[in-house]
Parts: C-alpha cells; sequence; structure tokens
C-alpha cells in the first residue's frame, strides 16, 4: 500500500548538517600535508606576456612551485567527436573551449588565469603571487558592444536558434498599432555564498577531486581527457554546493590549474577564488541590447513579433545569452521572426545564470507588452489573454499541460488587480506614488538521461544511489521523499547517496531539469526493484521485504537502471508557465523605489515537496527582484575591467529589500511530461520578474524604464 509522502512539506534531511557546520563543502576537505595555491590574474585585457619574472616569488618563503606558460606541462582540453557524432552527454565541459590555462602568452581579456603559485600556506603563496613581475605588449581592447555592433555574429545560435514563421516585417509594417523599442539587462554576476574552490590529490595517475560543481560527471570527464587518465581513475565528489545558479555548471581554469599544480608539487592542494577574481574568471550573465517589436490589430490581437539583439561573448568562450528562446513560446501570433547575436569582446566570459536567455528575454517582451496595453489602453491582464498560446506558436505541438490562465485569475486575485486605477500616475498613499504591474513567465521543462541504484537491506532500509547534487534547493529531501512513497515504506526507512562521481551518473544540475531526471531514475529504480522482489517471491507480491530478504537468505537486493526520456515525451511541448504581479511604491521627490508586494502564481507540474518548492520560488523571485532594482556590474570600458567587484558596490537584495512575497502553486497533473510529472521549477522564478516591477514602476511614475537596473536617477 501507497503511503503519501509526495508533495508533503517536509523539512530538508540535510538542514541539521547545515546549521550545525556538519556539511563539509569542497574547501573543507583537507588533507595531510596541503599546499595551496594561488592564482594570478592578467592586468590587461588584450595583448601578450612579453616577459615574467618569478624570480622573487620562487625565493619568497614556503614556495613549492610558480607555474606559467613558459614551463607548464601540456594538457588537452579539445574535444573531438567522432565524424558527424555530437559529443556525448558529460563527456566534458570546459567553460573556456578555445583558452587552455598556460598554453601561450596570448590575453583574451583582463582578469584571465595566467600563473598559479603553490607553497606551504595560503599566506606564503599569496605573497609569493604578489611578487611576480609581469610585462605585457599591450593592444587597444574591444569592450564597447554598442559601438561594435556590426560585427554581430551568429556564434552560439544553436542554443536559440533563429526563428522566421510567416512575414514577420510586412505584417508589422501593416498593423494598426505598433510598438517598436529598445530594451537593455547589464552585466550580473552570480556572486554564490560558496566561493569556486577546490582540494586536488594525485595518487599516481588516480586523481582525487573535490570540487564545488553542480557537474560533477563532465568535471570528471574533462579531467580525464584533460590529464590523459581512465575516467575510472577520476574520483570527483561535490555532496555539498554552497550556491551556484548556473556558475559551477562549467569546468573552469582554476579546475585545470589546480589539478595541475598538484600533480607537479606531489601534495594535496588547495585552491579557491577570492571573491574578487570571481567577478572576472567564472562567469556571468552578459549584457544584452534587444529590439522588440509588436504589431496588434485595435483589439490587440498580435499580427507581428520581431524579437532581435544583442549579447557579449568573447573568442575563448561559445556561450551566447539566447534570449529569444521564450520568443517563440510565451504567445500566439502567426508572423514572429527571432534571433539574437554575439558581439565578441575583450571581456571575460559569460555562462549560464539563472533562467539564462529567458530571464533577460522576457524583461524585453513582458515590457514591451505592458507598452502595447497602454497604446491600446487595454488592460495588461486582458492583452496577454487575447494572446494566449493554445499549443506551441512555432513547433505547433499541444502542451504537455498549461495552467497559464488559472496563473493570472489567481495571482490577480490576491493581489487586487481590480482595484487597480489603469491611469499612470493615479494611484497615491500620502507623497508615495502607487503602481501595480504584472507579467508572465515560462522555462521550458527538462529531462535527461540519468542512471540510479536501488539497494534493500535486511533490516528495511532502502538505499537509493545516484551521482546528482544538492545546491540547496532540496533534491536529497525531495529524492528521499519519492523514493518512499513509491515503494511504500516509511520516509526514515529511505536513505539516499549523491554527490560522488562512483555512484550511477547523473545529468549537470541546471536548466531546472533535476527533478524531473533524477526523480524520473528513482521513480524507475524503485519499481525495477519492487518487480526483482515479487520474482524472489515467486510471482507473488510482497507483505514484509525484510522478512522475504531473510527466508532466502539474502544480504541485500540491488537492481541499477539507465532511465531515458520516452520518446512519447517528444510529442508535447513542456514548460512551466506563471504569472509576476507587483506593487511599488515611489517617493515622487526622491524616486527611491520600494517594492511593497509580489504575488506570484506558478502551474510547475507536480509538486513534490512543497516547503523546498516554496524555497525555491522564493530564491528565484528575490533574485529577480535584485535584477528589477539593484544589480549591475559596470565595466570599465576604458580597459575592460569590471569596477564593483564586492558586496559593498555590487548590490544584491538583504532582508530590508523583500516585501512579503505570496505563492501560489498551481495544481497541475501531466501525465505526459515525465514518469513523475515534475516540471522542474528553479529557475522560472525569476523569469517575469523585472518587467513585472518594471511596468509597475511605469504605472506610478508614467516613466518607461527600458534599461536595468530601474535606479533613483532613471525615474526622476
Amino acid at each position: 500500500m501507497s503511503i503519501p509522502i509526495i508533495g508533503d512539506a517536509r523539512d530538508r534531511v540535510d538542514g541539521r548538517a547545515k546549521v550545525t557546520g556538519g556539511a563539509r563543502y569542497a574547501a573543507e576537505n583537507n588533507m595531510p600535508d596541503l599546499a595551496h595555491a594561488v592564482v594570478v590574474p592578467s592586468t590587461i585585457a588584450s595583448g601578450r606576456i612579453k616577459s615574467i619574472d618569478a624570480s622573487a616569488a620562487l625565493k619568497a618563503p614556503g614556495v613549492l612551485k610558480v607555474i606559467t606558460y613558459l614551463n607548464a606541462p601540456k594538457v588537452n582540453l579539445q574535444q573531438q567527436p567522432q565524424s558527424g557524432q555530437q559529443p556525448q552527454q558529460n563527456s566534458g565541459n570546459f567553460a573556456e573551449p578555445k583558452l587552455i590555462p598556460f598554453a601561450g602568452p596570448d590575453i583574451h581579456y583582463l582578469g584571465q588565469q595566467i600563473a598559479v603559485v603553490v607553497a606551504n600556506t595560503l599566506e606564503e603563496a599569496t605573497h609569493a603571487a604578489s611578487l611576480l613581475r609581469i610585462t605585457y605588449d599591450e593592444t587597444p581592447p574591444r569592450t564597447d558592444m554598442q559601438k561594435l555592433r556590426s560585427e554581430a555574429t551568429d556564434k552560439g545560435s544553436q542554443q536559440a536558434p533563429p526563428v522566421n514563421t510567416g512575414d514577420a516585417d510586412a505584417a508589422f509594417a501593416s498593423a494598426p498599432v505598433k510598438i517598436d523599442q529598445t530594451y537593455r539587462t547589464p552585466y550580473e554576476h552570480h556572486n554564490p555564498m560558496e566561493a569556486h574552490s577546490i582540494v586536488a590529490a594525485w595518487d599516481g595517475d588516480h586523481l582525487e577531486l573535490h570540487d564545488s560543481s553542480q557537474n560533477i560527471f563532465a568535471s570528471r570527464a574533462t579531467m580525464a581527457r584533460a590529464f590523459g587518465i581512465p575516467r575510472e581513475n577520476v574520483h570527483v565528489s561535490s555532496p555539498f554546493v554552497g550556491g551556484a545558479f548556473g556558475s559551477k555548471g562549467s569546468t573552469w581554469p582554476h579546475v585545470v590549474a589546480g589539478v595541475l599544480a598538484a600533480r607537479e608539487v606531489q601534495r594535496p592542494l588547495k585552491l579557491w577564488i577570492t571573491r574578487k577574481q570571481l567577478f572576472f574568471t567564472n562567469g556571468h550573465r552578459p549584457e544584452t541590447e534587444q529590439r522588440v517589436a509588436l504589431g496588434a490589430t485595435n483589439d490587440g490581437k498580435l499580427v507581428a513579433l520581431i524579437h532581435e539583439g544583442i549579447s557579449q561573448g568573447n573568442n575563448v568562450s561559445d556561450y551566447n545569452e539566447r534570449f529569444t528562446r521564450p520568443t517563440r513560446t510565451i504567445y500566439a501570433c502567426p508572423n514572429i521572426r527571432a534571433a539574437n547575436k554575439v558581439v565578441e569582446l575583450n571581456v571575460p566570459s559569460g555562462t549560464y545564470m539563472r533562467a539564462p536567455g529567458e530571464s533577460p528575454g522576457m524583461f524585453a517582451i513582458e515590457s514591451a507588452m505592458d507598452e502595447l496595453a497602454a497604446a491600446l489602453k487595454m488592460d495588461p491582464i486582458a492583452l496577454r489573454l487575447v494572446n494566449h498560446a493554445d499549443d506551441d506558436p512555432v513547433e505547433h505541438k499541444p502542451w504537455s499541460s498549461k495552467s497559464l490562465r488559472e496563473c493570472y485569475e489567481k495571482a490577480a486575485e490576491r493581489i487586487g488587480w481590480s482595484r487597480r486605477n489603469p491611469e499612470p500616475r493615479s494611484m497615491r498613499d500620502g507623497r508615495l506614488l502607487i503602481g501595480y504591474g504584472m507579467a508572465s513567465a515560462t522555462y521550458p521543462s527538462h529531462r535527461s538521461p540519468a542512471s540510479a541504484r536501488a539497494r534493500l537491506e535486511t533490516d528495511g532500509t532502502l538505499v537509493v544511489s545516484i551521482g546528482t547534487h544538492e545546491m540547496g534547493m532540496g533534491t536529497a529531501t525531495v529524492m528521499q521523499q519519492l523514493a518512499a512513497e513509491t515503494f511504500g515504506v516509511p520516509f526514515e526507512r529511505v536513505r539516499f547517496e549523491y554527490g560522488d562521481t562512483r555512484l550511477p551518473q547523473a545529468p549537470i544540475s541546471a536548466g531546472s531539469m533535476t527533478a524531473a531526471s533524477v526523480g524520473s531514475a528513482v521513480h524507475q529504480v524503485i519499481n525495477t526493484l519492487k518487480e526483482k522482489l515479487v520474482e524472489i517471491n515467486g510471482g507473488k507480491p510482497v507483505d514484509n521485504y525484510a522478512a522475504l530478504l531473510h527466508e532466502h537468505y539474502l544480504p541485500n537486493v540491488e537492481v541499477q537502471v539507465d532511465a531515458k526520456p520516452d520518446p512519447e515525451e517528444s510529442k508535447y511541448s513542456a514548460h512551466a508557465f506563471g504569472a509576476q504581479f507587483a506593487e511599488v511604491a515611489v517617493d515622487e521627490d526622491l524616486g527611491t523605489i520600494r517594492l511593497r508586494r509580489m504575488v506570484s502564481a506558478f502551474g510547475g507540474g507536480r509538486i513534490l515537496n512543497a516547503k523546498t518548492a516554496r524555497s525555491q520560488y522564493l530564491g528565484g523571485i528575490i533574485q529577480g527582484i535584485g535584477m528589477a532594482l539593484l544589480e549591475e556590474t559596470h565595466l570599465d570600458k576604458r580597459n575592460g575591467a569590471f569596477t564593483d567587484i564586492n558586496f559593498a558596490e555590487y548590490l544584491v537584495p538583504v532582508n530590508a529589500d523583500i516585501p512579503a512575497i505570496d505563492i501560489i502553486m498551481v495544481e497541475e497533473n501531466d501525465p505526459h511530461v515525465n514518469p513523475i510529472g515534475a516540471k522542474g521549477i528553479g529557475e522560472i522564478g525569476i523569469v517575469g520578474v523585472a518587467p513585472a516591477i518594471a511596468n509597475a514602476v511605469y504605472h506610478a511614475t508614467g516613466k518607461r524604464v527600458r534599461d536595468l537596473p530601474i535606479t533613483i536617477e532613471k525615474v526622476l
């Protein structure tokens, strides 16, 4: 008999370890005779190293080694799949495939890691690193995306292929109502609480690696390829990750540098990246400039949707901020043209950051939709309902499920949308201008292959193992719930093992696909175990599993499965949807903006744990508030340097910035998306927050802010 456990608001199984300090993160794996490494960054953005004088550093106390391109052993990071084949999943994922660490003197961006200093202590390594004397042949850096826009390319377009349905330009030209505006989003940095760090130890040609990673199997494959050893010789462990938001999904140069240094000095070695260095070496959300042109009939029906623009890239990374991905999903329109291009600059490499593409893309789309609603003198919700996509607008597949209408309805009722006077500057609270704004949210539902192992012990303990990651989203807890209910045992009888490449292989924890991918594997392996036990029992149902094992003198029963997406799933377009509503108060004289309320409703498929799901939504919404009002990494275009590289100047939301957030989880039963019906909710929470707030600020002040963040000077 099944015990109802899935969906319960269970506390995190790893919560006690985290709040008592028992959880061990990568840099806390201190080994005997541990050495310390410090990376040395380039101080120019473009050019070549002319000379490196390491003599003073090598004479400094405790120094073991200084590694530069002049003395570094060769490593291999070039992935070469067989002809006509794509690289296999988890076959390696180097963040900068065209920049092998210490391979040569060329400088591509300021902060590029050009040396690593190893010493007995961190203090000695840090001091010695300051003694390196480096000269350069500097060339003028390319840093201004707008000035170089004519050089934009289709690089990375496979992440969001161009869309061209119908004739968008002709339809826009003849549309009776038009909006054609440009929207900008700035550089933003992930800033996880746990810095990127590793502890590496070699034993012959075997590597033990503790890596703060959300993609340990790719890390294993990258290290195996780089150092020419079998994958089974690389053991990567990452049971706890202190935040990532996408920044720990790729293998960054510091991992290669640290592992290389550990091999050179033949000692266990620790390397961690300082907060300042994180702004240059481990990714960011690139700057974007987006044009959105909407053509509509007088009753609000879209006849043309054009979304195009550029984002920052560089010549050592293939990343593209694919901001047109939601364009092909969110609204019904017969004529859509969408394309996002990249301008290569001498600026550090961008990477995936929570809801990459969707978050900046929906800021532009949903701001434009609000402008269209104002031009039509139409309620913003009514406009979106008129253009509701009943099936996928580009692929014309049916949705696996969609509750967007219910999200609009429930969130609007909760925030009191009916009391909103549609005229800008019409609502007040004393000297404060009050504004209400809303926006849609969407994020695709992904699932990747994953393997899992389940073992039943004679004492009735069920052990489920899969090498996935726990970054604070509650994976360990929800998988334990899923296993317990599927098997029919109490929650406390299940133990979930994760975070280690010695366990069955799991995909990257990103793209909001961990619950769907890992959960489907857990579901399948538990059912396979149940079938195995029935087989042992002669085909009869099992009343007492422990007694069955004793009866057959079995120490345990174990099964393993390789779970893959069912081809039937591809017949449907699977996305989570939501609606974001914001209330703001703007001081008319000072221009200060305070967010008063957020009401957010989501249709995210089957919710596995109401408590951790709410936390996931909350985290995304809070990050979206930061995107709207605070976060921006300033780039000095004279020298290619990010300037606000600490928490004193790079502003993230604190408790005083966050009002009451009301989260509504719309119930969804999705039989098509995957075997457990979960869509993934880690990223949709941030999508739509920034435009909802921007639209609320417009309603309050009558001023349309089209470039984030929304600051005092932009509304005064």
